[in-house]
């Protein structure tokens, strides 16, 4: 049997490894991007038509390189910035494999113009397939011009994969994002199918994200600053009330470097943790320095992941730095954040013994009503229950939402075994209805009582119409008598712009400008006070997403349920109360938010009897 084993041909293996470092336009703005601030450069313009695929190109004042080096750029493997493999492990540079420029060449058609200011006379040289056509001598500004064209000519599967995609500049826009964001101190331009998308001058790093998010971000920002022996963390996280379901303002760098860590966002998460309402995420923009000798940037073939050393240490400094700047808005009990004497967080090993769980007890004599143990809280959680009536009205909000967390009611007799209660159906009328504190309501039915959640009932309800107006096509739409104008991010508008169907489908009706959405018509549901949170709500909920239309539209109505039904903070009237129950009255199907969550909970009379029971 004739041997099987073949060495690939050089072009095969090019675009084998091409495809894990450039797998879309994108990937190339961000490899350019990152040379250019590797260079030295103060100023960097992007450019690029057809989504990226006809042209991409960079410009950067950077320093330029001599003919000698920008042929052996495109070599594999050919780099500046490391020697010795020791080097990988110290950088301080984006790139360090030498492969980007070699891998870019083997799928595109490649220009390349440089100067060194040192040298009167700059360098042009013409790349295809990795193959060099022509290189010469000529006059060009100190720096380097990348043009990038006909990305994938060689690799047509993929080619026609960006046929298909409409998503495209959106991914551009948001690796521009990255990079600008932590070199606020540099200029940087976009510029999409020869429109501007961004012109960012020199400035802050807090100027720099509202000129990348939106000025509506701005207002928004909590400083966070902390320094220890393992991490200098510096950066801005987002204030409770501007916390959003589907969240894209979530930036980590660490010495410079754009990476993702769902460990690291965990902890940011945890310090918001009762603070926000549940399915939301909060803003971050957050800076970690670190020994480059503690970290591992060569793990991923995009190199946004970092391995870090004294992870477990560094995600308590993170959780204790993001809680400390809520806790000075007032959002969580101040403490004493004075930095003198502070305590030094140690680094967690392996093996060290942090202590033991308790074991949880459960007391099967309790009684609520002895007076060694009033006031306390059953096993089950279910105490308050078995007070007196008119204590329900007093019910916190925590002790409630813990109520309608669960899918079903359960409690534990004594020793006896855990039961279920099935939720209510919202089959019958519901008299005596009392409103609690927290927007809940109790209130009598035909075989004991129901306790509703008027937020999410009303959620609920304002689904239904939501979706109901959008499949019989009838949106109602206030006119506004004087326009109003909310600034947006020019990716934002784009946005705006390609989604107009969708949103005047619910009412809205706008123009986009240059940097700003002017907002003539809005839903008959929607005040003036809240259109644009809205807006800016319902523009994250369909960011970056490639979703079929009927599925795109239910998203947004859930949006526009969702914030109309939080819009309360002063209770509700007993007529909307009473509407609301009218509603539940009616049918099992306000029993449940669109997402799941229960609106109402039964118990039933032999349930409550139990309670009570000795």
């Amino acid at each position: 049997m004739a041997d099987k084993i073949r060495l690939l041909p050089d072009t095969v293996a090019s675009q084998i490894a091409a495809g894990e470092v450039v797998n879309r336009p994108a990937s190339v703005v961000k490899e350019m991007m990152e040379n250019a601030v590797d260079a030295g450069a103060t100023s960097v313009t992007v450019s690029y038509r057809n989504g990226g695929k006809e042209l991409i190109r960079v410009i950067d004042d950077g320093e330029g390189m001599s003919p000698v080096d920008a042929r052996m750029a495109f070599d594999k493997h050919a780099t500046s910035k490391i020697t010795r493999i020791e080097d990988v492990y110290a950088l301080h540079t984006f790139g360090f494999r030498g492969e980007a420029l070699a891998s870019i060449a083997a799928i595109a058609h490649v220009e390349l113009t440089t100067r060194r200011r040192e040298d009167e006379l700059g360098t042009r040289l013409v790349i295809e397939g990795s193959r060099f056509q022509e290189q010469e001598t000529v006059v060009a500004p100190a720096g380097s011009q990348f043009a990038v064209k006909n990305l994938f000519f060689n690799v047509p599967a993929r080619r026609r994969a960006l046929d298909k995609s409409t998503t495209e500049p959106r991914h551009i826009a948001e690796e521009f994002r990255r990079v600008a964001m932590c070199h606020p101190e540099m200029a940087f331009s976009l510029y999409g199918e020869e429109a501007p998308v961004y012109n960012l001058q020199p400035s802050g790093l807090k100027q720099r994200i509202v000129g990348l998010m939106g000025k509506s971000v701005g207002s928004r920002l909590l400083e966070v600053g902390t320094q220890t022996s393992l991490v200098r963390l510096t950066g801005f996280v987002g204030t409770t009330d501007s916390c959003k379901q589907t969240n894209r303002e979530q930036y980590l760098y660490v010495n410079g470097r754009y990476f993702k860590s769902p460990y690291f966002h965990k902890a940011i998460l945890q310090a918001y943790e009762k603070l926000i309402p549940a399915g939301t995420q909060p803003s971050y923009f957050l800076f970690f320095e670190v020994d480059p000798d503690k970290i591992d940037v060569n793990i991923h073939p995009q190199k946004i992941e970092v391995r870090f050393d004294d992870g477990p240490a560094i995600w308590q400094i993170v959780h204790a730095a993001v809680r400390e700047a809520l806790a000075k808005t007032g959002a969580v009990p101040l403490m004493d954040f004075d930095e003198r004497d502070h305590v030094e967080i140690p680094v967690v090993k392996a093996d060290d013994r942090i202590g033991t769980v308790p074991p949880i007890v459960m007391h099967p004599g309790y009684n609520p009503f002895r007076s060694e143990t009033a006031g306390r809280r059953s096993s089950a959680g279910l105490s308050d229950f078995a007070q007196p009536y008119d204590t329900l009205a007093s019910l916190d909000r925590e002790t409630a939402v813990e109520r309608f967390d669960r899918s079903e009611l359960a409690y534990i007799e004594g020793g006896e075994e855990e039961q279920t209660l099935p939720l209510g159906q919202g089959e019958e009328s519901l008299r005596g209805a009392v409103q609690l504190a927290g927007g809940y309501a109790v209130a009598a039915a035909a075989d004991g009582m129901v306790l509703v959640d008027l937020r999410r009932a009303r959620e609920a309800i304002l689904f239904e119409r939501y979706a109901m107006t959008v499949d019989n096509e009838r949106a109602v739409t206030q006119k506004l008598m004087f326009p109003e104008k909310f600034a947006c991010s020019l990716d934002d508008l784009q946005l705006l712009r390609e989604r107009q169907g969708d949103f005047a489908a619910f009412g809205f009706e706008y123009a986009c400008g240059e940097n700003d959405v002017e907002v003539t018509g809005i839903p008959a549901d929607v005040t003036m006070d809240d259109v644009q949170e809205v807006l800016y709500d319902m523009i994250d909920a369909v960011r970056d997403e490639q979703l079929p239309d009927a599925e795109r539209r239910e998203r947004l109505a859930a949006v526009l349920a969702r914030d109309g039904a939080q819009r309360d903070p002063g209770g509700y009237s007993e007529g909307e109360m009473t509407a609301i129950l009218e509603m539940l009255s009616v049918g099992g199907r306000y029993s449940h938010t669109h997402d799941g969550r229960p609106v109402l909970i039964r118990m039933g009379t032999d349930e409550i009897r139990r309670l009570f029971r000795r």
